[in-house]
């Protein structure tokens, strides 16, 4: 089964934080890719590219460009997991 995303928020230093149907919520760093695959060398250069991520309609892929995708399995698997602080008493 693929993975749908819920929510997905561009953060600082290239992340981005993913809510999936199941609810596990993970944090995956962008740096890597941007790193070793060429296309994606225009999220650091080009400005404001990063923040303007968006999610396909199926929920299956982020993108940014006709370039520049990440499907959500590879988020799922390769993210790391996030745990909403819990309020303290």
């Amino acid at each position: 089964m693929i993975p749908r995303i819920k929510h997905i928020e561009p953060r600082e230093n290239f992340t981005l934080y993913i809510i999936f149907d199941d609810d596990k919520s993970v944090i995956y760093d962008v740096k890597d890719d941007i790193k070793t695959l060429p296309s994606y060398h225009n999220l650091m250069t080009e400005q404001g590219l990063f923040k303007n991520v968006q999610l396909d309609e199926s929920r299956t892929c982020v993108f940014w460009n006709d370039e520049i995708d990440l499907p959500s399995d590879i988020l799922y698997e390769y993210g790391t997991p996030y745990e909403t602080p819990s309020p303290e008493s």
